[in-house]
């Protein structure tokens, strides 16, 4: 199956899908910040804190699993409209939230929202791009992501210190009306022939089991999850770490946001240089060595550091900067690897894809959640985990199964 021609600048596609990829970062990092004040303010405990995230990425995961066959049915364009819609208005619902109940119940229905851009991103990559073409489009998206994410910590932060945590919420709807509008007046279909089966039953569990026992998707879907839950770990429990256990400001906190972003981005401008020379497993190989190395070094920093002086935030972000260069290689690499094999079934892959991810995040928030009375170890032993399965994923999984099957290069 050929990419699908288009008429859209390439220029504008990465534009596309940064701004979809990033409704990631936006919903989370710009939010991040306001947790402590938000909770404060409502008078809610930890794991309540934890649910409106771990709530999100829930439905959002789950959300895919219908936007996927919907969008291989009726094409990528109304499935984004329809999506960015929703969130704009579950995003004006968050801000003006007057309890706790209903901020948890405003953010599922944004991640039932953003799993329709995040999802039709990934299946828009497929439609237009073979496998090699689709990750150096993937990395130049994700570094437009990582651009994202550098503004959405510092400006949670001036926000919730300056405004009160209810415009930093209110941020989030700005930025989904703004998609919405570009998406509305530039997007084109890329879907070149919608599938009339896609809905039905029984293909679709037919095609769910083809591609969950293929092994290519569980590679690359194992290497993209396992690192973006190392992520989601520093997301979920920084804020604990940095403002209440070290005392920062939330502006202060969310520069330290802003210095990851930038590590991730000059992850991806990597990426593009090593794929330019060697081969994407060679690549992810390589990644791997810098994010054991991240895993390991925090994890010592905390234990030795336990009671010190000298123990500070210099302690838990250098080896995240390390963390997330790797990241910047792995996620466009895993991404599109996940769903190359499946042209003709790009969005159903992309949603099952994303589906995994969540779930370990909503596993991983749960667990998070319980552990955060020392908020320091939770983020190290988290990372640590995670380095682990990146590790072995990339230089076990990856170097045998890895390799993209004639049907995907078609």
């Amino acid at each position: 199956m050929h990419p699908a021609p288009t008429a859209m600048s390439a220029k504008l596609i990465v534009l596309i899908l940064s701004l979809l990829l990033g409704l990631q970062p936006v919903t989370t990092d710009l939010y991040l910040p306001a947790l402590p004040a938000i909770t404060q303010g409502f008078g809610a405990g930890m794991g309540q804190a934890q649910l409106t995230l771990t709530a999100l990425l829930l439905s959002f995961g789950l959300s895919q699993l219908v936007w996927g066959p919907l969008s291989d049915r009726f094409g990528r364009r109304p499935i984004l409209l329809w999506g960015m819609g929703a969130y704009t208005l579950a995003s004006v619902a968050c801000a003006f939230a007057p309890n706790m109940a209903w901020l948890i119940t405003g953010r599922s229905l944004q991640g039932v929202a953003m799993g329709a851009g995040v999802m039709a991103a990934r299946a828009v990559v497929r439609d237009l791009y073979a496998p090699a073409q689709g990750a150096n489009m993937m990395s130049q998206a994700l570094t437009g992501l990582g651009i994202i994410a550098c503004l959405c910590g510092p400006l949670g932060g001036l926000l919730t210190d300056q405004l009160g945590w209810r415009m930093a919420l209110l941020m989030l709807a700005v930025f989904g009306a703004g998609t919405l509008a570009l998406l509305a007046w530039r997007f084109e279909e890329t879907l070149a022939k919608p599938d009339l089966q896609a809905l039905r039953l029984r293909p679709l569990l037919r095609a769910n089991l083809e591609i969950i026992r293929n092994p290519v998707f569980l590679t690359w879907c194992a290497l993209s999850s396992a690192s973006y839950l190392g992520l989601f770990t520093f997301l979920a429990s920084s804020s604990f770490v940095f403002v209440q256990s070290m005392g920062y400001s939330k502006t202060a906190y969310g520069f330290f946001m802003l210095s990851m972003s930038l590590s991730y981005i000059l992850g991806t401008f990597w990426c593009r240089w090593l794929l330019r020379r060697i081969s994407i497993h060679r690549a992810v190989g390589m990644a791997a060595s810098l994010t054991l190395t991240a895993g390991l070094s925090m994890a010592a920093l905390a234990y030795a550091g336990q009671g010190q002086a000298w123990y500070g935030a210099w302690a838990v972000m250098v080896p995240m900067y390390v963390f997330m260069l790797a990241h910047g290689v792995h996620q466009p690499c895993g991404q599109s690897g996940a769903v190359a094999p499946f042209p003709h079934r790009a969005g159903t892959a992309s949603a099952l894809n994303g589906f995994l991810m969540m779930l370990g995040a909503f596993f991983m928030g749960g667990w998070l959640g319980v552990h955060l009375e020392q908020p320091v170890f939770a983020l190290a032993h988290g990372i640590l985990l995670w380095a682990c399965v990146i590790s072995w994923v990339a230089w076990t999984a990856v170097q045998r199964h890895g390799k993209p099957t004639p049907l995907a290069l078609a």
